[in-house]
Parts: structure tokens; sequence; C-alpha cells
């Protein structure tokens, strides 16, 4: 995992990783950086935002639906896509439907019980880093 603010400390690509549960995060983030991402991982949507100003490198979001403060993940991808239309987006979720109203053109939406291997393979599909 890299810092929320500055560049990594190598060459691979740098994942935003959006997740309100800790064991989730942890197991996600572990995958991700296996499948030879890095990432910066938070749980709210708030910080998300935050963190994604502060660092033009990152170049993919992976996020739950349902996150820690006001934002959903959702909304989160909008605001996503919005402010970075190029950047991929994965949202994933145990207990929302991926509602096509909500859902950012281009996103991808994954439903949960899924592996982080299911979700790193969506997220290489859509990735041009």
């Amino acid at each position: 995992m890299v810092d929320e603010t500055t560049g990594p400390g190598d060459d691979r690509p740098v994942i935003l990783l959006v997740e309100d549960e800790a064991l989730t995060i942890m197991d996600l983030g572990d995958v991700l950086e296996n499948g030879g991402y890095e990432t910066v991982q938070c749980a709210s949507a708030e910080r998300a935002l935050g963190i994604l100003k502060a660092r033009p490198d990152i170049c993919g979001l992976v996020t739950d639906v349902e996150l820690s403060g006001k934002t959903n993940g959702f909304e989160l991808a909008n605001a996503v896509a919005a402010a970075r239309p190029q950047l991929p987006i994965v949202i994933v979720s145990g207990r929302a439907a991926p509602d096509p109203e909500r859902m950012p053109p281009g996103a991808r939406f994954i439903a949960r019980p899924c592996t982080g291997e299911d979700i790193l393979s969506q997220l290489k599909g859509l990735l041009p880093c």
C-alpha cells in the first residue's frame, strides 16, 4: 500500500481501493498488490475524493457500495467519473443491485460473493496501465 498524498515507490499502476470492512480491504489489497498493482486504501467516499485530487497517478477505482460516511459507492463512482471520465471504475456489492441509472458510463459491477481474483480480472480488463 502506498501513501495517500505521494506517488508510489515503484512503477506499478496505482489503484484507489475504497471499502469500509477491514478484513475485506486487507484481503483485496493483497490480491491487487500480488496482481501487480499498488493500492491506496480508505473507508469513505469523502476521503477517497480527497485522495483522488491529491494523487493524479491513480489509474483505477475499486469501491464497495456501502461505505463509511454519508456518500455511497454509486455516488462516489459518479463523482469520480465526472472528475476523471477516463478512469476505470469497478463497483462491488453483496447487497445493492446495479441500477443502470446509478452506474457511471463504462463502470463495471461485480456482485458478491466473488473472489479478489474476480475483481482483479475485471480491473485488468478495464485498465490501460
